[in-house]
């Protein structure tokens, strides 16, 4: 067998990636797999494995050569646990380390592609220690910030390679799973030629560039770029998720220029079951109040007309026209209508 560069994907599938940004992941992996199988030196030196993280974290393919390798279907989960997912990273690369003795030569250095869209929603320092301590000289990471509200600050603890992607549109994507096909290759060429076996491929500036690391922002432990609410739908009692985004207007009270904050209504998304198993169960009581959220979607399970109803068990499901309504977590029933007093708080997840 060659000696392998072995390659890890390790990318946050919290519920702020729900929608386009997820399938667009699951796209672009599909694209780096089909170009790097027509490459020589990639089918004889690379590996690729996949690992997912949220609340939870899980190895969605393991490491494996690029010619056995099928691509995934993303799931997604609640919460942004770096710590976890660091943690589960450093147990993957322990297990699969081919080391070198003198009858063999080992694995080459292997190279980590972070991908996230937030903020951590719990404490990573003791992963990041015990990353920094046991494999940061012995690993290449390469930490990809997708948007502009990720804990930069934190990402410059793991590796000096922090990379911002301006993920506007379509071909954005295309352009940057591009980049990272192409710094796979250029890692692969260097390792047949005995070289680092790390080279990224160039950054073009427009669609990926350096981040600034001198920011410095405060960890409140819940990605507030977001407000994610989870729902099940009263007739197929299949979970979804609604998504907001952070929407900051200038308003003029008086003659005085004032910002004001809410959330607007990006979409509402079919997701199943394995979004509980990835979620992070042990946080409760975060809550937002409906005069913040701007826009209510239809059910994206049934189309039920209002996919935002509050039960008394604190839990949403959709509602249609029919006369009383079952709530399809607690069993409850009743006749719903609307607030008499106006906004009131509903549970979120930590995004």
């Amino acid at each position: 067998m060659s000696r392998r560069l072995p390659i890890y994907f390790l990318i946050d599938i919290s519920e702020s990636m729900v929608g386009e940004p997820i399938q667009q992941v699951e796209e672009g992996i599909a694209t780096i797999i089909q170009t790097l199988k027509t490459d020589p030196n990639a089918l004889e030196t690379v590996w690729i494995s996949i690992i997912i993280f949220a609340g939870q974290p899980k190895t969605l393919v393991p490491l494996q050569e690029i010619i056995t390798f099928y691509p995934p279907r993303f799931p997604i989960g609640g919460g942004t646990s770096l710590s976890k997912g660091l943690g589960h990273l450093m147990y993957e690369l322990r297990k699969n380390q081919i080391l070198t003795t003198p009858e063999k030569k080992g694995d080459w250095k292997p190279i980590v592609f972070l991908f996230t869209d937030g903020v951590p929603t719990d404490d990573s320092k003791k992963a990041i220690e015990e990353w920094k301590q046991n494999w940061q000289r012995s690993a290449n990471m390469v930490a990809v910030s997708f948007g502009d509200e990720t804990d930069t600050k934190l990402l410059g603890e793991l590796t000096e390679n922090v990379l911002h992607f301006k993920n506007a549109d379509k071909d954005a994507y295309k352009q940057f799973f591009r980049w990272v096909t192409d710094s796979i290759k250029t890692s692969s060429e260097s390792v047949e030629n005995n070289s680092t076996g790390f080279e990224l491929s160039k950054i073009d500036g427009d669609t990926l560039s350096k981040i600034d690391l001198t920011k410095n922002e405060n960890n409140p432990y819940i990605d507030n770029n977001y407000v994610v609410l989870s729902a099940k739908c009263q007739n197929t009692k299949r979970p979804y998720l609604m998504k907001y985004k952070r929407n900051i207007s200038s308003n003029n009270f008086s003659g005085l220029e004032l910002n004001t904050l809410a959330y607007r209504l990006v979409g509402a998304y079919q997701v199943d079951n394995t979004y509980f198993e990835l979620s992070d169960d042990s946080v409760i009581n975060l809550k937002i109040n409906t005069n913040e959220l701007i826009g209510a979607p239809t059910c994206p399970c049934c189309g039920n007309q209002f996919a935002f109803a509050a039960c008394q068990c604190g839990k949403i499901h959709c509602i249609g026209e029919e006369d009383i309504s079952e709530c399809p977590w607690c069993g409850n029933q009743g006749r719903y209508g609307a607030s008499s007093e106006g906004g009131f708080d509903v549970n979120r997840t930590q995004g």
